[in-house]
């Protein structure tokens, strides 16, 4: 009985061409501005009801200041890790369009014209912010090659 030897499945091609991707567009100057202004508008939202205000309304004091944290955490590590913050930057843009809303949806009596106004400048910022994280490598990699193939895991796929 012949035994094959097989390589690890981190050493498989298209996964090191799908690092090196990734890598090539988390060291970009967009990205390394996109990261850095994600977690400005992650530390603003976590601080906005002390710096806009609002923070006597407890319930949107505290629900800013966890999403701002989990915003901060989801695209703060885009540059180290950018194969797996990438699909959390979906999940940013998510957090952004509820901190839009959230003056409105949470419980009290907290739609002021600060709070209202801090969430929706922030709220937008933080959705184009994510919006901006999540098309970073595909935009890079269509702009260095406008004619490359779509990528097929398959071998004989055409």
């Amino acid at each position: 009985m012949a035994s094959t030897h097989r390589a690890p499945i981190e050493e498989h091609p298209d996964l090191v061409e799908l690092r090196a991707r990734h890598d090539r567009a988390a060291a970009t100057p967009r990205a390394q501005m996109v990261e850095a202004l994600a977690l400005l508008a992650g530390l603003y939202l976590a601080a906005s009801p002390w710096i806009a205000g609002f923070n006597d309304s407890v319930t949107l004091a505290v629900t800013n200041l966890i999403c701002g944290i989990a915003y901060m955490l989801m695209l703060g590590g885009l540059g180290n890790s950018y194969e797996r913050t990438h699909s959390m930057a979906w999940a940013a843009a998510a957090i952004g369009i509820w901190t839009c809303v959230a003056p409105w949806v949470v419980t009290g009596d907290v739609a002021q014209t600060r709070s209202i106004t801090s969430n929706l400048i922030v709220g937008v910022i933080a959705t184009l912010l994510a919006l901006a994280a999540a098309s970073g490598a595909r935009d890079r990699d269509a702009r260095r090659d406008p004619g490359a193939q779509p990528y097929r895991s398959m071998p004989g796929n055409h």
